[in-house]
């Protein structure tokens, strides 16, 4: 799998919630440490739409959910034949202790954030086109020129009440990728559809391709199936649909 182009596609609201945090918290990970203030406006605007997710849903509460679904579901599988009682120790150990981390936040995730009037200032102006330039928020353009440890320390500040979130949801989608094994499927005629158990929910799949086939997946789906057109991706950007038969690998989570 490690050699393959994985696509990934939520099943529910929570786990596309998290995705998509997951996805600029990487961005802001990968910007942060650098020195140039380009990777600073980058990491800025990872961090305002963070900011933005956890104060437009209950990202503390979902999180607490999963992290205790998990524990119980990790707890059954504890007396069960092949299972090293060590490792699963650990695993719930790590789970608790994330638990206790997102509890011990004061007030709301973000909310450093949020509040800070820097930050509300280039808030404002990120959705005019240009509207961060350096006439137009001379502030800011000061902050970007000053020495990359003043900035760390900026960034330090705001994410202090979101790393144990950035840390949960590392550890909840990490578990959920793990959960089950990928399986070898063939879409005939770039089509690939099937039913699901609704007593059995599925968190997320997940699709390994050959990335010299230069197809990639449009998935749709809901708790009854989904379904996979697989799309011709051409060096000009145009995308057709596949009719010939597609190899690629399956992985449905269920945890």
């Amino acid at each position: 799998m490690s050699t393959l182009m994985i696509f990934e596609h939520p099943l529910n609201e929570r786990i596309r919630t998290l995705l998509r945090l997951e996805h600029l918290f990487g961005q802001l990970d990968h910007f942060v440490p650098q020195p140039s203030p380009w990777a600073a406006r980058a990491a800025i605007g990872a961090l305002l739409e963070i900011a933005d997710i956890v104060a437009c849903a209950d990202v503390r509460n979902e999180l607490l959910k999963e992290l205790d679904r998990h524990i119980a579901i990790l707890n059954r599988l504890a007396h069960q034949r092949g299972v090293d009682p060590g490792m699963l120790a650990d695993v719930v150990g790590n789970l608790e202790a994330a638990v206790a981390d997102l509890q011990e936040v004061s007030g709301s995730l973000g909310r450093r954030a949020r509040e800070d009037d820097f930050l509300k200032t280039i808030l404002h102006r990120v959705s005019i086109p240009g509207g961060t330039c350096s006439f137009d928020l001379p502030h800011f353009h000061s902050w970007l020129l000053q020495p990359p440890d003043v900035r760390q320390a900026g960034f330090t500040g705001w994410l202090s009440d979101l790393r144990p979130a950035s840390a949960a949801i590392q550890l909840v989608l990490s578990l959920i990728r793990t959960s089950a094994r990928p399986q070898s499927m063939l879409a005939g005629r770039g089509l690939f559809q099937e039913a699901l158990d609704p007593q059995v929910p599925l968190q997320m799949l997940c699709i390994g391709l050959d990335p010299a086939a230069c197809v990639y997946p449009e998935i749709s789906g809901h708790h009854n199936r989904f379904n996979i057109r697989f799309m011709h991706a051409w060096p000009d950007g145009r995308s057709t649909p596949c009719q010939e038969d597609i190899p690629f690998n399956l992985t449905c989570c269920v945890l």
